[in-house]
């Protein structure tokens, strides 16, 4: 019995040790990223610093249990700290600090959607991610902006001083003379927000390049920049006073508002005056001097009316009568391999006429309001209303393959009749062709992508098709052969 219980005790023993080290071994081989505390309170992109913009920021960050060809990035979230459509970064540098250490310098996209609810964390091409990373007040949300325009600017086309009318109103407009030279004003950045004060205090609601103003008082701007923002960044002040003269100014439109599109516009009449500036979402029609203008597009109109001593603004929402659509969408889109995604389409349209197109040809059965996507290409869908106001929108998008492949395919299904040719050969340096099996070339072109030459026909049994690589480092020959 001692015997048969000591047998016993042995073989538990030896089960519990090799229990003991295969999850020992598990969470060994667990991979993590561990970021360290940023020194930066926010990310204020674009300032001068030493007469060159500045754009460069660093994170470092622990690392475990990861492969030798893992490749880390800075990630930023969408502009309300969600990372479920995140702000790529652009890596500048990478410092390996030790065998598990690295830090990463950074930068932002110049065309930052800027708010004060950013996110940062790392991640890796082996899917795993790190938490959000903390910044010098250890918080995971700070600000962050790329700053298109730091410098002083003008309204009022410079003039220090402005006149209203008695019972009308005038628009301050940020200063643009030369739109066709980006950095001369911080109007030709669309993006931007701006915050306007009347007597140094700020007039709730307005932030767009102008604004109406109706009564007395001296009006500044500044560009906001959220808590980037810097006194430094605004514009001159300008005295408005009032005037005896003058009337208020009042825009009609000739069919109606909304109006449906017939063609050839409505027709948008001012109140008489002296002369006259139109306007479109505060931006000056050029060359329109006279009392009416002919719109095809809904805005935001304005008119400055000068009456002769003094200037009065008369301003339209013009709507048009059509109807409002969205779809869930990026305009590009990468799909894995095996991959599906359903795309959908939001609409007000009276009883709506849809149809969804694969490199602009119809899909057969696609007319619903959702298509469920499985092939990489370009993609089109089309809603009409026939009813009512005729009218008819259109989106666009690309979905794309993965790409990281090094191998260059021999054989394409048609059940994925797309050529994925790896990332390395897609370039404006790298020229691709491709001929059929009599010598006709198919395709021929720089930056290849798979959805470029997509194979619709199968008139062979398994057709062969030939291409050629040219690049700067030689050129690559091979065959193509399709299956079913």
């Amino acid at each position: 019995m001692i015997r048969k219980t000591t047998l016993y005790l042995t073989h538990c023993v030896v089960f519990l040790s090799l229990l003991l080290f295969t999850e020992a071994n598990l969470h060994a081989q667990i991979s993590s990223i561990s970021p360290q505390q940023v020194s930066f309170e926010r990310i204020c992109a674009g300032d001068i610093v030493d007469g060159v913009k500045f754009n460069e920021y660093s994170v470092s960050f622990t690392y475990l249990n990861f492969p030798a060809d893992v490749v880390f990035e800075a990630q930023l979230s969408d502009e309300f700290g969600n990372f479920t459509n995140p702000t790529a970064t652009t890596t500048l540098e990478t410092i390996q600090v030790s065998a598990t250490q690295q830090t990463i310098k950074f930068a932002v996209p110049t065309n930052l959607k800027g708010s004060d609810s950013y996110s940062l964390r790392i991640i890796s091409n082996k899917n795993v991610q790190s938490q959000n990373v903390k910044n010098f007040s250890g918080n995971t949300t700070f600000s962050a902006y790329y700053m298109s325009y730091v410098n002083s600017f003008f309204i009022n086309n410079k003039d220090q001083n402005a006149t209203i009318c008695a019972g009308g109103n005038l628009t301050l407009s940020v200063y643009n003379p030369t739109p066709e030279v980006p950095e001369s004003s911080p109007a030709n950045s669309p993006n931007l927000k701006y915050k306007w004060y009347k007597d140094d205090v700020l007039i709730a609601g307005q932030t767009a390049s102008s604004i109406i103003v109706s009564s007395t008082g001296i009006y500044y701007a500044e560009i906001d920049y959220g808590f980037c923002t810097s006194e430094n960044i605004s514009s001159n002040r300008v005295t408005v006073t009032s005037s005896s003269s003058g009337s208020a100014v009042t825009i009609t439109s000739s069919l109606g508002n909304p109006f449906c599109p017939n063609g050839t516009g409505t027709v948008l009449l001012a109140t008489s005056g002296n002369s006259y500036v139109w306007k479109k979402d505060g931006v000056v029609i050029p060359g329109v001097t006279t009392r009416s203008y002919t719109a095809d597009n809904a805005g935001i109109y304005t008119v400055e009316v000068d009456f002769g001593g003094c200037i009065a603004t008369g301003s339209i929402d013009l709507k048009v009568n059509g109807f409002s659509a969205s779809i869930d969408v990026a305009d590009e889109h990468i799909l894995a391999e095996g991959e599906t995604l359903n795309v959908s389409l939001t609409t007000d349209a009276t009883t709506p006429t849809i149809q969804w197109y694969l490199n602009d040809n119809p899909i057969n059965g696609a007319n619903g309001l959702s298509y469920l996507v499985t092939l990489r290409g370009n993609y089109k869908v089309v809603i009409s209303q026939a009813s009512g106001c005729v009218a008819t929108r259109e989106f666009n998008f690309t979905i794309r393959g993965q790409g990281k492949s090094t191998v260059i395919p021999n054989i394409v299904s048609m059940q994925n009749p797309y050529w994925d040719l790896p990332v390395e050969y897609q370039n404006q340096q790298t020229n691709v062709i491709i001929l059929s099996s009599q010598g006709e070339i198919v395709f021929e072109g720089v930056n290849y992508d798979s959805s470029k030459w997509v194979i619709k026909d199968f008139k062979n049994v398994n057709p062969v098709y030939y291409y050629v690589i040219q690049s700067d480092t030689g050129e690559k020959k091979g065959s193509i052969t399709v299956i079913k």
